[in-house]
């Protein structure tokens, strides 16, 4: 073997125990009370948690939005995934009009390629299904992309019945579809209400997007999903009855899944009237106080499944072309090296059992996403490990943090238990405090829905 852990707790979704671990070339070779040390590396985990990588389903890396791009490209935000503890994330391929979908991920691959440091996946976001540009979704699926984004927002939103054809292909070809869902119409009504009102600070930006906003166009996915009877991802479910609408069609027997994010889990919309609330917008925006306690009674109960980050960082400069106009302001914030030990001192604090920040963060999407090698520790997977030390206090500043962005909304949050050592494939990537990873050393994965 070339690598043993030694005197770990190895958790999974399911169990805890006490095993070392043993590792050959990037695969978990062996998992057993006690093995021979015989010309392997050894690290000693001391009785501290071993955990699988977790995988960030939901980033948008050198995205294009706003008159600008976000601030991470391929190389930092695996960087900052791989201190955070996210071995794989799946990143989205916006389709350009006229663009097949594979043409859109090649594109894309073009710039992941030989600079992401963790390995990494994509789901591409419809634009355009004119012509037989519909049907190439039955090429990316073939070619190991198998899920897709339809946003019911922004200038490249997709119409209903444009997002009702999608739902229909994708049932037949075995797509998986997710959503941004927000009522665009009613979004529109608001700004214009409110521009013309004077009313033009960050806060309004949350105000032009009052919860049933998402939380109507929740139910309008919900329905036209259940109708065709395909499954359904919704992204970034950030309100109650959002919520509702997921445990009623989870309860009916329909698959429907949905994810939130840490910043949901963390913030209210109290935060927009803070000086610097415009680097908390956001879409959906931070939603109120009884939103945030249903987020959290949902992933106990497990009808929310995942987490997710919807990393989309802008510098504050960019952020404050919205000073005064919330319109302009590039929408999106940071997440990605926060999100599992955001998860795990929830864990280490009570608020969730270990298993469950496993599952949330990493089984889960493994399973959903077809990332068939990942998200769990079992014999022939990839060491995508993470040695955790509860003990540790961390408080977040961005002088701390591995994003090339010049700020973090979690800046002072305190959280209790950080990664110690990560893995990826079986290469130390990050350890105590220092990054270790290589650029382009992450591979492109091919998934297979089951």
């Amino acid at each position: 073997m070339d690598l043993i852990i030694k005197n770990g707790i190895i958790v999974t979704a399911t169990e805890r125990f006490r095993a070392d671990l043993g590792i050959t070339n990037g695969k978990i070779a062996a998992i057993a009370d006690s093995l021979d040390e015989a010309g392997a590396a050894v690290l000693d985990a001391a009785g501290k948690p071993v955990l699988p990588g977790a995988i960030d389903a939901h980033t948008h890396l050198a995205m294009p939005f706003g008159g600008t791009v976000s601030s991470d490209d391929y190389y930092t935000g695996t960087r900052a995934a791989a201190c955070g503890g996210t071995t794989t994330v799946l990143d989205f391929a916006l389709q350009d009009f006229g663009e097949t979908m594979m043409e859109a991920v090649r594109r894309r691959d073009a710039l992941c390629r030989g600079n992401a440091v963790v390995d990494y996946a994509f789901h591409v976001a419809i634009k355009d299904v004119s012509g037989g540009l519909l049907d190439s979704m039955e090429e990316a699926v073939k070619n190991g992309v198998p899920s897709f984004k339809v946003f019911m927002v922004y200038d490249f939103g997709v119409t209903d019945g444009v997002f009702y054809r999608v739902l229909k292909k994708a049932g037949e070809c075995g797509a998986l579809i997710s959503v941004h869902a927000e009522n665009n119409e009613m979004i529109k009504l608001f700004t214009e209400q409110f521009l013309k009102e004077g009313k033009t600070d960050a806060r309004h930006h949350y105000l032009s997007r009052p919860e049933f906003v998402e939380a109507e166009a929740d139910k309008r996915a919900i329905e036209w999903a259940k109708s065709l009877g395909t499954p359904l991802y919704i992204v970034h479910l950030a309100n109650r009855e959002g919520v509702r609408a997921v445990t009623e069609a989870r309860d009916a027997g329909y698959s429907i899944y949905a994810e939130t994010c840490p910043h949901y889990l963390e913030f209210t919309s109290e935060v927009y009237s803070r000086p610097d609330g415009r680097n908390f917008v956001c879409s959906p925006p931070i939603k109120g106080e009884e939103s945030r306690q249903a987020l959290w009674e949902a992933i106990r109960r497990g009808d929310i499944p995942t987490i997710a980050t919807d990393h989309c960082p802008f510098r504050s400069d960019e952020k404050d072309w919205g000073r005064e106009d919330f319109t302009k302001i590039p929408n999106g914030c940071s997440g990605i090296e926060v999100m599992y030990p955001y998860m795990l001192s929830a864990a280490n604090t009570g608020k969730i059992p270990y298993e469950k920040a496993v599952e949330l963060c990493a089984s889960n999407p493994a399973k959903l996403f077809g990332l068939t090698d990942k998200g769990s520790i079992v014999v022939g997977k990839d060491a995508d490990l993470v040695i955790y030390d509860p003990a540790l206090p961390f408080t977040i500043t961005n002088d701390k943090m591995h994003s090339d962005c010049d700020h973090t909304i979690w800046e002072g949050i305190t959280l209790q238990g950080y990664p110690e050592t990560v893995l990826s494939r079986g290469r130390i990537v990050y350890d105590k405090g220092r990054f270790l990873g290589e650029k382009g050393a992450g591979r492109f994965v091919r998934r297979v829905l089951s």
